[in-house]
Protein backbone atom coordinates (compact mmCIF):
# COMPACT_ATOMS: atom_id res chain seq x y z
CA UNK A 1 0.00 0.00 0.00
CA UNK A 2 1.07 3.57 -0.47
CA UNK A 3 1.85 5.78 2.46
CA UNK A 4 -1.38 6.75 4.14
CA UNK A 5 -0.44 10.41 4.35
CA UNK A 6 2.20 12.81 3.09
CA UNK A 7 3.43 14.06 6.45
CA UNK A 8 7.04 13.56 7.43
CA UNK A 9 7.85 11.46 10.45
CA UNK A 10 8.06 13.55 13.60
CA UNK A 11 10.92 11.54 15.04
CA UNK A 12 13.69 9.33 13.70
CA UNK A 13 12.23 6.29 15.40
CA UNK A 14 8.88 6.93 13.72
CA UNK A 15 10.40 7.38 10.30
CA UNK A 16 12.23 4.05 10.53
CA UNK A 17 9.15 2.12 11.53
CA UNK A 18 7.00 3.81 8.91
CA UNK A 19 9.15 2.37 6.13
CA UNK A 20 9.27 -1.04 7.80
CA UNK A 21 5.51 -1.26 8.27
CA UNK A 22 4.76 -0.13 4.76
CA UNK A 23 7.12 -2.79 3.47
CA UNK A 24 5.36 -5.38 5.60
CA UNK A 25 1.92 -4.55 4.25
CA UNK A 26 2.92 -4.19 0.61
CA UNK A 27 2.76 -7.88 -0.40
CA UNK A 28 -0.82 -8.21 0.82
CA UNK A 29 -3.32 -8.25 -1.97
CA UNK A 30 -5.14 -11.49 -1.29
CA UNK A 31 -8.21 -10.91 -3.40
CA UNK A 32 -7.41 -7.95 -5.58
CA UNK A 33 -5.88 -7.82 -9.01
CA UNK A 34 -4.60 -4.63 -10.60
CA UNK A 35 -7.71 -4.41 -12.69
CA UNK A 36 -9.83 -5.61 -9.84
CA UNK A 37 -11.85 -3.39 -7.75
CA UNK A 38 -11.96 -2.08 -1.49
CA UNK A 39 -11.96 2.51 -0.75
CA UNK A 40 -11.92 5.98 0.32
CA UNK A 41 -14.45 7.51 2.53
CA UNK A 42 -16.88 10.21 3.12
CA UNK A 43 -19.84 11.77 4.72
CA UNK A 44 -22.63 14.13 3.87
CA UNK A 45 -25.13 15.72 6.25
CA UNK A 46 -27.17 13.07 8.02
CA UNK A 47 -30.52 14.19 6.66
CA UNK A 48 -29.34 14.08 3.06
CA UNK A 49 -27.81 10.64 3.52
CA UNK A 50 -30.96 9.32 5.15
CA UNK A 51 -33.17 10.61 2.35
CA UNK A 52 -30.95 9.26 -0.43
CA UNK A 53 -30.49 5.91 1.28
CA UNK A 54 -34.21 5.45 1.83
CA UNK A 55 -34.98 6.18 -1.81
CA UNK A 56 -32.21 3.87 -3.00
CA UNK A 57 -33.46 1.15 -0.67
CA UNK A 58 -36.90 1.43 -2.18
CA UNK A 59 -35.45 1.22 -5.67
CA UNK A 60 -33.45 -1.89 -4.81
CA UNK A 61 -36.53 -3.64 -3.54
CA UNK A 62 -39.08 -2.75 -6.21
CA UNK A 63 -39.11 -6.25 -7.55
CA UNK A 64 -42.53 -7.45 -6.41
CA UNK A 65 -44.76 -8.27 -9.40
CA UNK A 66 -47.95 -7.23 -7.60
CA UNK A 67 -49.12 -5.80 -4.33
CA UNK A 68 -50.54 -9.20 -3.34
CA UNK A 69 -47.33 -11.15 -3.97
CA UNK A 70 -45.08 -11.85 -0.99
CA UNK A 71 -42.08 -9.59 -0.69
CA UNK A 72 -38.96 -11.30 -2.06
CA UNK A 73 -36.17 -12.12 0.33
CA UNK A 74 -32.77 -10.45 0.03
CA UNK A 75 -31.41 -13.71 -1.36
CA UNK A 76 -34.11 -13.80 -4.04
CA UNK A 77 -33.47 -10.16 -4.95
CA UNK A 78 -29.73 -10.68 -5.37
CA UNK A 79 -30.25 -13.92 -7.34
CA UNK A 80 -32.68 -12.19 -9.69
CA UNK A 81 -30.38 -9.24 -10.18
CA UNK A 82 -27.46 -11.55 -10.98
CA UNK A 83 -29.45 -13.16 -13.79
CA UNK A 84 -30.42 -9.70 -15.06
CA UNK A 85 -26.82 -8.49 -14.90
CA UNK A 86 -25.53 -11.58 -16.68
CA UNK A 87 -27.95 -11.03 -19.57
CA UNK A 88 -26.94 -7.38 -19.74
CA UNK A 89 -23.23 -8.18 -19.89
CA UNK A 90 -23.72 -10.96 -22.45
CA UNK A 91 -25.38 -8.38 -24.71
CA UNK A 92 -22.50 -5.97 -24.07
CA UNK A 93 -19.96 -8.67 -24.99
CA UNK A 94 -21.71 -9.22 -28.32
CA UNK A 95 -21.89 -5.48 -28.98
CA UNK A 96 -18.17 -5.08 -28.26
CA UNK A 97 -17.35 -8.10 -30.38
CA UNK A 98 -19.21 -6.57 -33.30
CA UNK A 99 -17.52 -3.22 -32.77
CA UNK A 100 -14.00 -4.68 -32.68
CA UNK A 101 -14.66 -7.51 -35.15
CA UNK A 102 -13.88 -10.44 -32.86
CA UNK A 103 -15.67 -13.72 -32.30
CA UNK A 104 -17.54 -14.75 -29.17
CA UNK A 105 -16.42 -18.30 -28.46
CA UNK A 106 -18.52 -21.12 -27.08
CA UNK A 107 -16.48 -20.92 -23.86
CA UNK A 108 -17.69 -17.36 -23.35
CA UNK A 109 -21.29 -18.39 -24.00
CA UNK A 110 -20.93 -21.23 -21.48
CA UNK A 111 -19.69 -18.74 -18.91
CA UNK A 112 -22.76 -16.55 -19.30
CA UNK A 113 -25.03 -19.61 -19.31
CA UNK A 114 -23.61 -20.49 -15.89
CA UNK A 115 -24.16 -16.93 -14.64
CA UNK A 116 -27.76 -16.87 -15.78
CA UNK A 117 -28.20 -20.25 -14.10
CA UNK A 118 -26.83 -18.85 -10.83
CA UNK A 119 -24.41 -21.75 -10.42
CA UNK A 120 -21.31 -20.40 -8.68
CA UNK A 121 -19.08 -23.45 -9.06
CA UNK A 122 -19.80 -23.55 -12.80
CA UNK A 123 -19.31 -19.79 -13.07
CA UNK A 124 -15.89 -20.02 -11.45
CA UNK A 125 -14.83 -23.00 -13.54
CA UNK A 126 -15.97 -21.35 -16.77
CA UNK A 127 -14.17 -18.13 -15.88
CA UNK A 128 -10.96 -19.98 -14.99
CA UNK A 129 -11.06 -21.55 -18.44
CA UNK A 130 -11.05 -18.06 -19.96
CA UNK A 131 -8.59 -16.19 -17.73
CA UNK A 132 -4.83 -15.99 -17.90
CA UNK A 133 -2.37 -15.89 -15.01
CA UNK A 134 -4.40 -13.16 -13.31
CA UNK A 135 -8.11 -12.44 -13.28
CA UNK A 136 -7.35 -9.14 -14.97
CA UNK A 137 -5.95 -10.93 -18.02
CA UNK A 138 -7.65 -13.22 -20.56
CA UNK A 139 -6.06 -16.45 -21.71
CA UNK A 140 -5.52 -15.11 -25.23
CA UNK A 141 -5.25 -11.77 -27.01
CA UNK A 142 -8.45 -12.28 -28.98
CA UNK A 143 -10.44 -11.92 -25.73
CA UNK A 144 -9.06 -8.49 -24.75
CA UNK A 145 -11.74 -6.53 -26.60
CA UNK A 146 -14.53 -8.25 -24.66
CA UNK A 147 -12.66 -9.07 -21.45
CA UNK A 148 -13.85 -6.34 -19.09
CA UNK A 149 -17.57 -7.31 -19.12
CA UNK A 150 -16.57 -10.96 -18.64
CA UNK A 151 -14.27 -10.18 -15.73
CA UNK A 152 -16.82 -7.78 -14.29
CA UNK A 153 -19.57 -10.40 -14.42
CA UNK A 154 -17.33 -12.92 -12.66
CA UNK A 155 -16.48 -10.30 -10.00
CA UNK A 156 -20.15 -9.54 -9.45
CA UNK A 157 -21.01 -13.24 -9.18
CA UNK A 158 -18.17 -13.78 -6.71
CA UNK A 159 -19.28 -10.91 -4.48
CA UNK A 160 -22.86 -12.19 -4.61
CA UNK A 161 -21.54 -15.60 -3.57
CA UNK A 162 -19.30 -14.30 -0.77
CA UNK A 163 -21.49 -11.62 0.79
CA UNK A 164 -24.67 -12.15 2.81
CA UNK A 165 -27.40 -10.93 0.49
CA UNK A 166 -28.79 -8.28 2.81
CA UNK A 167 -25.33 -6.92 3.53
CA UNK A 168 -24.64 -6.68 -0.19
CA UNK A 169 -27.81 -4.67 -0.73
CA UNK A 170 -27.04 -2.48 2.27
CA UNK A 171 -23.55 -1.78 0.93
CA UNK A 172 -24.99 -0.67 -2.39
CA UNK A 173 -27.44 1.60 -0.61
CA UNK A 174 -24.70 3.13 1.51
CA UNK A 175 -22.46 3.92 -1.46
CA UNK A 176 -24.88 4.66 -4.30
CA UNK A 177 -27.33 6.37 -1.97
CA UNK A 178 -24.63 8.92 -1.15
CA UNK A 179 -24.32 10.08 -4.76
CA UNK A 180 -26.02 13.17 -6.09
CA UNK A 181 -27.65 13.13 -9.52
CA UNK A 182 -25.12 13.27 -12.33
CA UNK A 183 -22.13 12.25 -10.24
CA UNK A 184 -19.48 9.95 -11.67
CA UNK A 185 -18.57 7.16 -9.28
CA UNK A 186 -15.06 5.67 -9.24
CA UNK A 187 -14.63 2.38 -7.39
CA UNK A 188 -11.41 0.84 -6.23
CA UNK A 189 -11.80 -2.38 -4.29
CA UNK A 190 -13.61 -5.49 -5.43
CA UNK A 191 -16.87 -4.67 -3.62
CA UNK A 192 -16.38 -0.97 -4.28
CA UNK A 193 -16.44 -1.50 -8.03
CA UNK A 194 -18.25 -4.80 -8.58
CA UNK A 195 -21.15 -4.45 -6.12
CA UNK A 196 -21.83 -0.86 -7.06
CA UNK A 197 -21.73 -1.63 -10.79
CA UNK A 198 -24.05 -4.57 -10.16
CA UNK A 199 -26.66 -2.59 -8.27
CA UNK A 200 -26.27 0.59 -10.30
CA UNK A 201 -27.35 -1.30 -13.41
CA UNK A 202 -30.07 -3.51 -11.97
CA UNK A 203 -32.02 -1.03 -9.86
CA UNK A 204 -34.56 1.62 -10.72
CA UNK A 205 -33.51 5.24 -10.79
CA UNK A 206 -30.53 7.02 -12.29
CA UNK A 207 -27.74 4.99 -13.85
CA UNK A 208 -24.50 6.66 -12.85
CA UNK A 209 -21.30 6.49 -14.84
CA UNK A 210 -19.26 3.91 -12.91
CA UNK A 211 -15.68 2.82 -13.50
CA UNK A 212 -12.65 1.65 -11.52
CA UNK A 213 -9.52 3.59 -10.58
CA UNK A 214 -7.41 0.45 -10.97
CA UNK A 215 -7.64 -0.24 -14.69
CA UNK A 216 -7.04 3.12 -16.34
CA UNK A 217 -3.55 2.09 -17.45
CA UNK A 218 -5.09 -0.68 -19.56
CA UNK A 219 -5.68 0.16 -23.21
CA UNK A 220 -8.55 -2.32 -23.63
CA UNK A 221 -10.21 -0.86 -20.55
CA UNK A 222 -10.04 2.64 -22.04
CA UNK A 223 -11.72 1.23 -25.17
CA UNK A 224 -14.38 -0.28 -22.91
CA UNK A 225 -15.05 3.08 -21.20
CA UNK A 226 -15.20 4.91 -24.49
CA UNK A 227 -17.69 2.39 -25.86
CA UNK A 228 -19.93 2.71 -22.78
CA UNK A 229 -19.64 6.39 -21.95
CA UNK A 230 -18.06 8.18 -24.91
CA UNK A 231 -21.33 9.98 -25.60
CA UNK A 232 -21.69 11.14 -21.97
CA UNK A 233 -18.22 12.43 -21.09
CA UNK A 234 -14.71 12.94 -22.41
CA UNK A 235 -12.79 9.68 -22.03
CA UNK A 236 -9.06 9.01 -22.37
CA UNK A 237 -7.23 8.11 -25.57
CA UNK A 238 -4.43 5.62 -26.12
CA UNK A 239 -2.09 8.47 -27.09
CA UNK A 240 -2.81 10.26 -23.80
CA UNK A 241 -2.19 7.07 -21.87
CA UNK A 242 1.11 6.51 -23.67
CA UNK A 243 2.24 10.08 -23.04
CA UNK A 244 1.54 9.93 -19.32
CA UNK A 245 3.25 6.55 -19.04
CA UNK A 246 6.36 7.92 -20.70
CA UNK A 247 6.31 10.93 -18.37
CA UNK A 248 6.11 8.61 -15.40
CA UNK A 249 8.99 6.52 -16.72
CA UNK A 250 11.16 9.63 -17.14
CA UNK A 251 10.38 10.76 -13.61
CA UNK A 252 11.06 7.27 -12.22
CA UNK A 253 14.44 7.22 -13.98
CA UNK A 254 15.39 10.54 -12.36
CA UNK A 255 14.43 9.33 -8.93
CA UNK A 256 16.28 6.04 -9.36
CA UNK A 257 19.42 7.83 -10.54
CA UNK A 258 19.20 10.15 -7.54
CA UNK A 259 19.04 7.19 -5.16
CA UNK A 260 22.03 5.58 -6.86
CA UNK A 261 24.12 8.75 -6.88
CA UNK A 262 23.21 9.89 -3.37
CA UNK A 263 22.78 6.72 -1.29
CA UNK A 264 22.90 8.62 2.01
CA UNK A 265 19.99 10.91 1.12
CA UNK A 266 16.32 9.96 1.58
CA UNK A 267 15.16 7.51 -1.08
CA UNK A 268 12.96 8.95 -3.81
CA UNK A 269 11.85 5.59 -5.23
CA UNK A 270 8.90 4.62 -3.06
CA UNK A 271 8.65 1.31 -1.18
CA UNK A 272 7.06 -1.25 -3.48
CA UNK A 273 7.81 0.80 -6.59
CA UNK A 274 10.02 -1.45 -8.72
CA UNK A 275 12.21 0.68 -11.00
CA UNK A 276 15.20 -0.62 -12.96
CA UNK A 277 17.28 0.22 -16.02
CA UNK A 278 17.62 -2.63 -18.54
CA UNK A 279 19.63 -2.10 -21.74
CA UNK A 280 19.45 1.64 -21.16
CA UNK A 281 15.65 1.67 -20.86
CA UNK A 282 13.72 2.27 -17.68
CA UNK A 283 11.33 -0.47 -16.55
CA UNK A 284 8.70 -0.08 -13.86
CA UNK A 285 6.51 -2.72 -12.26
CA UNK A 286 4.55 -3.47 -9.11
CA UNK A 287 1.27 -2.19 -7.75
CA UNK A 288 2.71 1.09 -6.48
CA UNK A 289 4.02 1.93 -9.96
CA UNK A 290 0.80 0.90 -11.71
CA UNK A 291 -1.34 2.93 -9.33
CA UNK A 292 0.92 5.96 -9.72
CA UNK A 293 0.26 5.80 -13.46
CA UNK A 294 -3.46 5.29 -12.84
CA UNK A 295 -3.46 8.39 -10.61
CA UNK A 296 -1.99 10.50 -13.40
CA UNK A 297 -4.57 9.16 -15.82
CA UNK A 298 -7.37 9.86 -13.37
CA UNK A 299 -6.15 13.45 -12.93
CA UNK A 300 -6.34 13.89 -16.70
CA UNK A 301 -9.79 12.29 -16.76
CA UNK A 302 -11.02 14.89 -14.28
CA UNK A 303 -9.36 17.73 -16.19
CA UNK A 304 -11.14 16.66 -19.37
CA UNK A 305 -14.49 16.76 -17.54
CA UNK A 306 -14.28 20.02 -15.56
CA UNK A 307 -18.02 20.43 -15.03
CA UNK A 308 -18.72 16.94 -13.69
CA UNK A 309 -18.79 15.93 -10.01
CA UNK A 310 -16.74 12.88 -9.03
CA UNK A 311 -17.01 10.54 -6.05
CA UNK A 312 -14.44 7.86 -5.25
CA UNK A 313 -14.03 4.69 -3.21
CA UNK A 314 -10.33 3.93 -3.12
CA UNK A 315 -8.21 0.85 -3.14
CA UNK A 316 -5.01 2.90 -3.23
CA UNK A 317 -4.93 6.52 -2.04
CA UNK A 318 -4.84 9.12 -4.78
CA UNK A 319 -3.29 11.80 -2.60
CA UNK A 320 -3.37 14.34 -5.41
CA UNK A 321 -7.17 14.46 -5.06
CA UNK A 322 -7.22 15.14 -1.32
CA UNK A 323 -6.92 18.94 -1.40
CA UNK A 324 -10.46 19.45 -2.66
CA UNK A 325 -12.02 16.28 -1.26
CA UNK A 326 -14.61 15.90 1.45
CA UNK A 327 -16.37 12.96 3.14
CA UNK A 328 -19.67 11.89 1.62
CA UNK A 329 -21.25 8.85 3.26
CA UNK A 330 -18.69 6.03 3.23
CA UNK A 331 -16.97 7.46 0.13
CA UNK A 332 -15.65 10.92 -0.72
CA UNK A 333 -16.49 13.71 -3.10
CA UNK A 334 -13.64 15.21 -5.12
CA UNK A 335 -12.77 18.81 -6.08
CA UNK A 336 -15.45 20.30 -3.88
CA UNK A 337 -15.83 24.01 -4.66
CA UNK A 338 -18.81 24.89 -2.51
CA UNK A 339 -17.49 26.18 0.84
CA UNK A 340 -20.61 24.83 2.51
CA UNK A 341 -19.49 21.29 1.65
CA UNK A 342 -15.76 21.76 2.35
CA UNK A 343 -13.98 19.55 4.84
CA UNK A 344 -14.11 21.41 8.15
CA UNK A 345 -13.54 20.19 11.68
CA UNK A 346 -17.31 19.88 12.10
CA UNK A 347 -17.54 17.73 9.01
CA UNK A 348 -14.58 15.66 10.21
CA UNK A 349 -16.45 15.07 13.47
CA UNK A 350 -19.53 14.02 11.50
CA UNK A 351 -17.36 11.53 9.66
CA UNK A 352 -16.20 10.01 12.95
CA UNK A 353 -19.85 9.73 14.02
CA UNK A 354 -20.66 7.93 10.78
CA UNK A 355 -18.06 5.26 11.48
CA UNK A 356 -18.99 5.02 15.14
CA UNK A 357 -22.54 4.17 14.09
CA UNK A 358 -21.20 1.62 11.59
CA UNK A 359 -19.04 0.00 14.28
CA UNK A 360 -22.01 -0.25 16.64
CA UNK A 361 -24.08 -1.96 13.94
CA UNK A 362 -21.37 -4.49 13.19
CA UNK A 363 -20.65 -5.28 16.81
CA UNK A 364 -24.19 -5.78 18.08
CA UNK A 365 -26.82 -8.41 17.45
CA UNK A 366 -26.51 -11.08 14.78
CA UNK A 367 -24.13 -8.94 12.70
CA UNK A 368 -21.41 -9.52 15.28
CA UNK A 369 -20.78 -12.96 13.77
CA UNK A 370 -21.58 -12.00 10.20
CA UNK A 371 -19.36 -12.69 7.20
CA UNK A 372 -15.91 -11.13 7.20
CA UNK A 373 -16.28 -9.75 3.70
CA UNK A 374 -18.55 -6.83 4.65
CA UNK A 375 -16.51 -6.09 7.77
CA UNK A 376 -13.24 -5.83 5.89
CA UNK A 377 -14.83 -3.76 3.12
CA UNK A 378 -16.19 -1.16 5.54
CA UNK A 379 -12.98 -1.15 7.59
CA UNK A 380 -11.02 -0.38 4.42
CA UNK A 381 -13.33 2.50 3.56
CA UNK A 382 -12.95 3.93 7.06
CA UNK A 383 -9.16 3.67 6.82
CA UNK A 384 -9.14 5.52 3.52
CA UNK A 385 -11.30 8.24 5.01
CA UNK A 386 -8.90 8.54 7.93
CA UNK A 387 -6.11 9.25 5.43
CA UNK A 388 -8.19 12.07 4.01
CA UNK A 389 -8.79 13.52 7.48
CA UNK A 390 -5.12 13.28 8.33
CA UNK A 391 -4.12 15.00 5.10
CA UNK A 392 -6.32 17.95 6.10
CA UNK A 393 -4.72 18.17 9.54
CA UNK A 394 -7.44 16.45 11.57
CA UNK A 395 -5.13 13.99 13.31
CA UNK A 396 -7.37 13.34 16.33
CA UNK A 397 -10.36 12.55 14.11
CA UNK A 398 -8.19 10.37 11.89
CA UNK A 399 -6.99 8.39 14.91
CA UNK A 400 -10.53 7.86 16.18
CA UNK A 401 -11.63 6.75 12.72
CA UNK A 402 -8.77 4.24 12.49
CA UNK A 403 -9.59 2.82 15.91
CA UNK A 404 -13.22 2.40 14.81
CA UNK A 405 -12.07 0.81 11.56
CA UNK A 406 -10.13 -1.79 13.54
CA UNK A 407 -13.28 -2.48 15.58
CA UNK A 408 -15.31 -2.96 12.42
CA UNK A 409 -12.82 -5.21 10.66
CA UNK A 410 -10.04 -6.66 12.77
CA UNK A 411 -7.91 -8.44 10.23
CA UNK A 412 -7.91 -5.59 7.71
CA UNK A 413 -4.28 -4.49 7.21
CA UNK A 414 -4.98 -0.88 6.22
CA UNK A 415 -6.48 0.37 9.50
CA UNK A 416 -3.98 -1.63 11.54
CA UNK A 417 -0.84 -0.32 9.86
CA UNK A 418 -2.13 3.21 9.41
CA UNK A 419 -3.04 3.49 13.09
CA UNK A 420 0.36 2.16 14.15
CA UNK A 421 2.13 4.49 11.70
CA UNK A 422 0.15 7.48 12.95
CA UNK A 423 0.94 6.79 16.59
CA UNK A 424 4.62 6.18 15.91
CA UNK A 425 5.03 9.34 13.83
CA UNK A 426 3.55 11.22 16.78
CA UNK A 427 6.23 9.74 19.03
CA UNK A 428 3.71 7.50 20.82
CA UNK A 429 5.56 4.23 20.57
CA UNK A 430 4.01 2.75 23.74
CA UNK A 431 0.49 3.59 22.52
CA UNK A 432 1.29 2.02 19.17
CA UNK A 433 2.38 -1.24 20.81
CA UNK A 434 -0.70 -1.36 23.06
CA UNK A 435 -3.01 -0.76 20.10
CA UNK A 436 -1.24 -3.28 17.87
CA UNK A 437 -1.36 -6.04 20.48
CA UNK A 438 -5.03 -5.37 21.23
CA UNK A 439 -5.98 -5.53 17.55
CA UNK A 440 -3.89 -8.65 16.96
CA UNK A 441 -5.47 -10.32 19.99
CA UNK A 442 -8.94 -9.65 18.57
CA UNK A 443 -8.32 -11.14 15.14
CA UNK A 444 -10.84 -13.60 13.73
CA UNK A 445 -9.87 -17.25 13.78
CA UNK A 446 -7.45 -18.52 11.12
CA UNK A 447 -10.34 -20.46 9.58
CA UNK A 448 -12.44 -17.30 9.17
CA UNK A 449 -9.51 -15.36 7.76
CA UNK A 450 -8.95 -18.06 5.17
CA UNK A 451 -12.50 -17.57 3.91
CA UNK A 452 -11.30 -14.19 2.66
CA UNK A 453 -7.63 -14.68 1.92
CA UNK A 454 -7.69 -18.31 0.87
CA UNK A 455 -4.29 -19.97 0.99
CA UNK A 456 -2.51 -16.63 0.61
CA UNK A 457 -0.75 -15.36 3.74
CA UNK A 458 -3.25 -13.61 5.97
CA UNK A 459 -2.39 -10.26 7.60
CA UNK A 460 -1.99 -11.95 10.99
CA UNK A 461 1.65 -12.78 10.36
CA UNK A 462 2.41 -9.29 9.08
CA UNK A 463 0.82 -7.81 12.17
CA UNK A 464 2.81 -10.13 14.42
CA UNK A 465 6.02 -9.05 12.70
CA UNK A 466 5.09 -5.42 13.20
CA UNK A 467 4.49 -6.02 16.90
CA UNK A 468 7.91 -7.64 17.25
CA UNK A 469 9.48 -4.67 15.49
CA UNK A 470 7.69 -2.28 17.83
CA UNK A 471 9.02 -4.21 20.82
CA UNK A 472 12.54 -4.10 19.42
CA UNK A 473 12.29 -0.36 18.90
CA UNK A 474 10.82 0.14 22.35
CA UNK A 475 13.74 -1.77 23.87
CA UNK A 476 16.26 0.24 21.85
CA UNK A 477 14.64 3.46 22.96
CA UNK A 478 14.76 2.37 26.59
CA UNK A 479 18.45 1.47 26.34
CA UNK A 480 19.29 4.91 24.98
CA UNK A 481 17.88 6.62 28.07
Amino acid sequence: MQKSNSRRAMATIGGCLLVILIALVLPRQPRKSLVSNSSSNALSPAAAIESASVERARAFRRSTPSADAPAPTAEEIVAGKLIQFGKNRRELVHALAKRFNVNVSDDVERFFDAVEGGRWEEIEAAFNALRGEHASQPRSDDLWAIWRPIQETWGVAREAHNWPAQKLLDYGEDVLGSLRPGMIYVGGTDPGAFITTFLNETSEGERHVVFTQNALASGPYLDHLNFLYGDRLATLTHDESKRLFEEYQADARKRLEHDQQFPNEPKQVRPGENVSIVDGKVQVSGQVAVMAINEKLFQLFMEKNPDVSFAIEQSFPFNSTYAGATPMGPIMELRVQDEQNALTRERAAQSVDYWRTAAEKFNSGPEATDSLFPRLAYAKMAAEQASLLLEHGYAAEAERTLRLANEIGPGSPEPFFRLVNLLVTQGRLDDALVAAEAIHGNLPSPERLRTVYGENPTPAGQMRNAIEELKRMQKAKSERR
